[in-house]
């Protein structure tokens, strides 16, 4: 079946930019055996002349906490890396999102989440590998100074969520992201991580609505 997804993709990449990204990645060990399977379906479509990009880029979703510890080493054997919020702080605090009877732990702003963020976009950046972010984290506007602290060039998010945090990214300063870190990073509880997010957000907005404010005063322009 994933040989068959792999040829999939193969031949489609001959028709448009297509990239594959591999799920679910704990070891180089998997990340390996799936280039081989990759290689195995390149090499059934040369034998059948059926064209396909031969230089396609390979990812990983970063998604389990062995990713994460072992993303150096990741880093220098793929293309770009995803960042699975959604199942990354499922797996890292033990919480199933689903279950209703633990639903409350699930805890995106946790520091050991932060930290986690912060030591896969270090591997990513040492080594040259694209980063971007996806799950609902990305499209929360409350994360938004937290991927500007990191740095991190591209979000993925539900179409709902685009015009919102696009008019909130707007507002802010790529300057600001290491001042945000180095509070962001002092933090020892999700109470205090969601306090320093807040503070920026609303001194953000305040600023954005000062100038309407002065233009409706007397005199204002």
């Amino acid at each position: 079946m994933f040989k068959t997804q792999l040829r999939a993709i193969l031949r489609a990449s001959h028709y448009g930019n297509i990239q594959i990204m591999y799920p679910m990645i704990s070891s180089l060990e998997e990340l390996y055996k799936a280039n081989e399977v990759l290689e195995e379906a390149k090499s059934e479509l040369r034998t059948a002349g059926i064209p396909f990009r031969e230089d396609i880029e390979v990812g990983i979703m970063i998604e389990l906490p062995a990713a994460v510890m072992i993303s150096d080493l990741l880093a220098q054997e793929v293309d770009f890396f995803s960042i699975g919020t959604n199942d990354l702080v499922q797996y890292v605090l033990a919480v199933d999102r689903m279950n209703e009877q633990v639903a409350h732990l699930y805890d995106p702003f946790h520091p050991a989440i932060l930290q986690m963020l912060k030591i896969t976009v270090d591997s990513a950046r040492r080594h040259g590998t694209h980063i971007s972010v996806c799950g609902e984290l990305a499209g929360d506007i409350r994360a938004l100074p937290l991927w500007i602290a990191l740095d991190i060039p591209e979000l993925s998010m539900s179409v709902q969520s685009i015009l919102r945090v696009k008019n909130s990214l707007l507002q802010t300063r790529h300057s600001d992201g290491p001042a945000i870190w180095e509070e962001l990073s002092r933090c020892s509880s999700s109470r205090l991580v969601t306090g320093v997010l807040n503070k920026y957000i609303q001194s953000k907005l305040a600023e954005a609505t000062m100038p309407e404010q002065r233009s409706s005063e007397p005199g204002g322009a």
